[in-house]
């Protein structure tokens, strides 16, 4: 494992605090000269939608609305200084598509905001942040982006 993040994978709902999160992951990438992948998810049904307990992310259905968070996410992110910029959509859970992403890109670092880390139902269910985390190989930073 080399010092630098060669790639780094960054988690965006199109939600103001995610892209505290993309904006913290584009300064690293431009630190590091990585290539920035940022993903989202989305659910391809109400029903897939609703099989999920929790609601502390932003219920994304379709993948255009996704794609339109991406844009803007990589719009966000070079404007920090982010040069080489990817963009995934991935189906389900946001959890299962970052580790998807994450997976296939062999990224060293996961950059998440902290939403829903302290919640009750996050206290209870799990919260995106906290389930990357665990079940992450690479480095997680959790950005600290709702107080």
């Amino acid at each position: 494992m080399s010092a630098n993040y060669q790639t780094i994978v960054v988690g965006t709902d199109g939600s103001k605090s995610s892209l505290l999160a993309v904006e913290r992951a584009a300064r690293i990438a431009a630190a590091f000269d990585a290539k920035l992948i940022i993903g989202c998810a989305y659910y391809e049904s109400k029903e897939q939608a609703s099989k999920t307990l929790r609601q502390d992310s932003v219920t994304i259905l379709g993948d255009d609305k996704a794609r339109e968070n991406l844009e803007s996410g990589k719009a966000h992110a070079e404007s920090f200084g982010a040069k080489n910029v990817g963009m995934e959509v991935r189906p389900g859970t946001p959890v299962e598509a970052l580790m998807s992403i994450v997976n296939d890109s062999n990224a060293e670092l996961l950059v998440v905001g902290n939403r829903g880390i302290n919640s009750l139902t996050g206290r209870l269910l799990g919260s995106v942040p906290a389930d990357v985390a665990r079940q992450s190989d690479c480095d997680v930073m959790i950005v600290h982006t709702v107080s």
